[in-house]
């Protein structure tokens, strides 16, 4: 009797050690379409590449990565997912009306989620990435709490639709759009039964966020990510930041990891490398700026103040795509492929061997 229990106490515990290990590795790893965005791929070439690299999933970020809408295209292309076990996520832009983001050439905005829904659903993704706006839209004619209450009836209009559907929105806090606290109110406010986030790691440091501070306050509603590293330093106007390939920034991904791993079981992490950009200053020390931050909390920008004192100036090569005015010469296309190519690989390889993030790869 005393042996069983000994070998039954054995086997819990190498059942126990065997959780463990399975939850050290479960987190999928892929990355957002947007990372390869100078090859022009579609879908196919999309996945066929994500599966030579051992990517568990991709997130297709855009409508216009589709070569076609049509039904049986967009079945071929969750077949072809389905082949190399690939889990799909969707995507679309814009789906605020009132943000200078929205295009006023297209249909109305409850038509643009509902497309990108039922394109979700075609290709058999459980969630479908959109925006609000941009940082203009903060300082514009509109407060910010006017575009998230427009947002929010958007998203209620279209709510029966995309429960019968099974496919989640996925708000993402985008380019300096809103604050975490202020992506909660949206989601919390359209329903979070079908509304949910889409943390993004690069745009907290646009609305003076520390990306960990994101995460605290998102984590109950997170059902995609973007994952991407930056450097924040201070500057004599206040602080400047770029974003940089995973773990050449100084963002903590390590502890942030840690907390994605056990705060948002079963989601992704999907990489959207962002490379080629110049520093982009935040003056903070300047007063103006804080009119388009009349919320912002002490003790979160304090933070946010302290990673930047903990950070320098990105010092390696880099090939800058984005210059305001300009556009990058032709000779260039083939080094921002390159570049970008590189860059996400450099940062798969730094989520798998340091961050311990990736299921397919190990088989």
């Amino acid at each position: 009797m005393v042996r069983r229990r000994f070998l039954q106490s054995l086997a819990a515990a190498a059942g126990a050690a065997s959780l463990a290990a399975g939850e050290r590795t479960g987190v999928k790893l892929g990355f957002d379409t947007y990372s390869l965005r100078a090859f022009r791929w579609k879908a196919p070439q999309l996945i066929e590449y994500a599966a030579s690299q051992k990517l568990d999933t991709i997130q297709i970020t855009s409508l216009g990565d589709y070569e076609s809408l049509d039904a049986g295209y967009l079945a071929r292309v969750r077949d072809q997912a389905a082949r190399a076990r690939i889990v799909l996520e969707g995507g679309t832009g814009c789906i605020c009306p009132s943000s200078r983001a929205f295009s006023p050439n297209g249909p109305p905005a409850r038509e643009r989620v509902l497309e990108g829904l039922r394109v979700a659903k075609a290709i058999g993704a459980a969630c479908m990435r959109c925006y609000l706006g941009g940082s203009v839209d903060r300082l514009g004619p509109l407060p910010m709490e006017a575009h998230i209450e427009n947002t929010v009836k958007v998203f209620r209009s279209v709510r029966g639709e995309a429960l019968d559907l099974g496919v989640k929105i996925a708000i993402e806090n985008h380019d300096g759009d809103m604050q975490a606290r202020e992506v909660k109110t949206l989601i919390e406010e359209s329903g979070k039964d079908f509304v949910g986030s889409c943390l993004d790691t690069g745009n907290p440091l646009w609305v003076v966020e520390d990306p960990l501070v994101t995460l605290e306050v998102l984590a109950p509603y997170v059902v995609t990510t973007h994952v991407r590293d930056s450097v924040l330093f201070e500057h004599p106007r206040g602080a400047a930041g770029q974003w940089v390939v995973l773990g050449d920034g100084n963002v903590d991904f390590a502890k942030f990891t840690e907390r994605f791993r056990a705060a948002c079981p079963g989601v992704a992490m999907q990489l959207e490398i962002i490379t080629g950009r110049p520093p982009r200053v935040l003056p903070y020390l300047e007063a103006d700026f804080w009119k388009a931050f009349p919320n912002a909390r002490a003790g979160e920008f304090a933070r946010f103040v302290a990673l930047a004192k903990s950070g320098h100036p990105y010092m390696g090569a880099m090939v800058v795509e984005d210059v305001a005015g300009t556009h990058p010469p032709a000779i260039l296309e083939d080094a921002l492929k390159e570049q970008q190519r590189l860059d996400l690989e450099r940062s798969l390889e730094f989520a798998r061997k340091k961050l311990d993030v990736g299921i397919a790869w190990r088989a």
